[in-house]
């Protein structure tokens, strides 16, 4: 099977998955912008072939290259797991005549105003939202909600340039800050706890689902410099106060006609229980999500979505064996550079086997801007079959290990 595959190298995920198509035999053809050397080894080695281009966002000048490349040779998939490139994506489809998601499809997708629009007809609870181009059309569009609201961009991803304001004074400092923004989503503030509904498909069929807990919330995270944000990979599915969400995010995939390949939905459940719906993307989660699900079955879903989308199957064992919590760490101090790391060892021998994962930023390294990486200076995974001591210990990797930059 010979699969096209968009940014092998990039985002930092990407070297895992395209290692996973060659592993299930695909031949993987790449198209990026970044030169073949600087490539990581194991990306170079899984690459049937890879082709440069000048610049990856003329979608009309990449297409007509990558047609003028292939020449008579066909291509059975396009893969893409970067948002930013998904409407590319989708007109290589459409030109290529290959399934997968098409480029109206992927602008749905990636378009939050129009995505809230499809779900709100398929019957699924959105919060209330307007699209807005102006400062005058976001004030008008408060008017209607009510304060709080949220301000984000309608073709985002992750929190970036997310905000709310609780009152007139809060909004226009918001205003500032989303100048730059083209085009925002005004949406009601859903008060309550935020989950993620993740799932590996092919034709149409389900054939993983995960649900990760974020502790706090993405976007009070996103605000405050000081906490050590967490994602926790729930092991047990059947809870009940998670059917709501995992119901609602099967129904939102058939809404929005996905069929195959990694989706990534947040939602949020009320304190009265009502479950709300977030956002959704057609591609798997960033911030090391993807690991954190691998320790929690013991599996490798970089190859397992691979198998999905080019024999249409996961032949692991994908029995939820652990509860696996991520917690990101944001250096302390001034500086630029990381000095320091104090309370790891600790860890260690208080931890043991349950200290899944580390990578940590060494010291004499520089550190990362907090508010643009959402891994920080580093990651660690904790994992025990049962939650309560799960959030626990990733409660003390949050409170007891320290990086500086003094």
């Amino acid at each position: 099977m010979d699969v096209l595959l968009i940014s092998p190298g990039f985002p930092p995920e990407m070297p895992y998955f395209t290692r996973g198509l060659a592993e299930v035999g695909a031949r993987v053809l790449a198209i990026g912008d970044q030169p073949k050397d600087a490539l990581e080894p194991e990306v170079r080695e899984a690459l049937t072939a890879y082709h440069r281009v000048g610049n990856l966002w003329d979608e009309e000048a990449v297409v007509e290259e990558v047609l003028r490349e292939l020449g008579s040779r066909t291509v059975d998939r396009v893969e893409c797991l970067w948002e930013p490139a998904m409407i590319l994506a989708g007109r290589l489809r459409d030109r290529l005549g290959v399934p997968g998601l098409s480029a109206e499809q992927a602008r749905v997708f990636r378009d939050k105003e129009s995505m809230k629009a499809t779900l709100d007809a398929a019957g699924i609870r959105t919060p209330h939202h307007y699209r807005a181009r102006t400062a005058h059309e976001v004030r008008e569009a408060v008017e209607r909600i009510g304060y709080p609201v949220i301000v984000k961009p309608i073709a985002g991803a992750g929190s970036a340039d997310t905000y709310w304001a609780h009152d007139e004074g809060e909004l226009s400092g918001v205003l500032e800050r989303v100048r730059h923004v083209p085009e925002v989503s005004v949406e009601e503030f859903v008060q309550g706890e935020e989950h993620t509904y993740d799932t590996v498909s092919a034709d149409g069929e389900v054939l993983f689902e995960n649900v990760a807990w974020y502790r706090p919330t993405p976007l009070v995270a996103r605000l405050n410099e000081w906490i050590s944000p967490q994602a926790v990979c729930l092991r047990d599915l059947a809870a009940p106060e998670l059917r709501g969400g995992i119901e609602m995010g099967r129904r939102a995939l058939r809404a929005l006609g996905f069929e195959r390949g990694f989706a990534h939905m947040e939602w949020f459940r009320k304190p009265d229980g009502e479950v709300v719906f977030g956002e959704i993307g057609g591609r798997p989660p960033g911030g090391r999500l993807v690991h954190v699900m691998n320790f929690t079955c013991d599996c490798d879903l970089f190859v397992g979505w691979a198998e999905a989308v080019c024999h249409g199957r996961i032949s692991q064992d994908l029995t939820r064996r652990y509860n696996a919590g991520i917690t990101f760490k944001r250096a302390r101090g001034s500086g630029s550079v990381i000095t320091r790391i104090e309370g790891l060892e600790r860890l260690r021998a208080a931890l043991g086997e349950h200290l899944a994962a580390i990578e940590l930023t060494p010291p004499g390294r520089p550190r990362v801007d907090w508010r643009q990486v959402v891994s920080g200076d580093g990651w660690v995974v904790v994992r025990h079959p049962e939650l309560g001591p799960t959030l626990s210990m990733a409660d003390r990797v949050g409170s007891e290990l320290e990086l500086h930059a003094d």
